[in-house]
């Protein structure tokens, strides 16, 4: 639990800032909660300030969502580039995409902006895919790397990062959702049992 926010009322506070605050609601309340008024009363902004700001709740929503990847990706960027091998770096791919439980909110976050795209306009479409791009080209990287290594089996890392992600995304919603059977550690050992049988190092059976 966040610990209380006293709301700053003389000056607005920089833009990061009411993205955290943003994030924090969605952790703490729900998405539901997050209304202009209630992130105005935690920022000590009016609603028309936050509107100055973001202009409509979508946009408030998809710069909350490219703050948190933001973080996200430096962490990913950290993790990537360890000394370790290119599975044990793989795993911690999977285990930083798939959400650590129901109502998390940073997929929480990801749900209602995909559901809002439908009636996006091509610049927020565009800054979609920016994010999902960033992920893509992690993980083919990655996976190149571990095959340039021997390994992993010879695949073709684009290919496969696209179908890799195709599978974290389905399960990772179910994840988020709280759909009964898809906790997070089934879905972990769904996953690495599926790179297990996918990339099993080149010359090597299956076990």
């Amino acid at each position: 639990m966040a610990e209380s926010r006293t709301p700053r009322r003389k000056n607005a506070p920089p833009r990061e800032d009411v993205l955290a605050v943003a994030m924090d609601m969605i952790a703490e309340r729900g998405l539901e909660k997050l209304t202009m008024a209630a992130l105005g009363r935690e920022v000590g902004m009016s609603s028309g300030h936050l509107l100055y700001y973001f202009h409509s709740k979508d946009e408030l929503l998809l710069r909350t969502l490219e703050w948190s990847e933001g973080r996200l990706g430096a962490e990913r960027a950290r993790l990537l580039t360890r000394d370790a091998p290119a599975r044990e770096r793989l795993d911690a791919f999977v285990d930083l995409y798939v959400p650590d439980g129901h109502r998390d909110p940073h997929w929480t976050l990801w749900l209602e902006v995909w559901n809002r795209s439908q009636n996006a306009d091509e610049d927020a479409r565009e800054r979609q895919v920016a994010i999902e791009g960033a992920w893509h080209r992690d993980l083919v990287a990655l996976l190149a790397e571990g095959i340039s290594r021997g390994e992993f089996r010879a695949v073709d890392p684009d290919r496969f990062a696209a179908r890799l992600r195709s599978l974290l995304d389905g399960f990772s919603i179910h994840v988020a959702i709280g759909l009964r059977g898809t906790d997070r550690a089934h879905v972990l050992g769904h996953v690495r049992e599926f790179l297990d049988e996918s990339l099993g190092r080149a010359g090597h059976p299956d076990t």
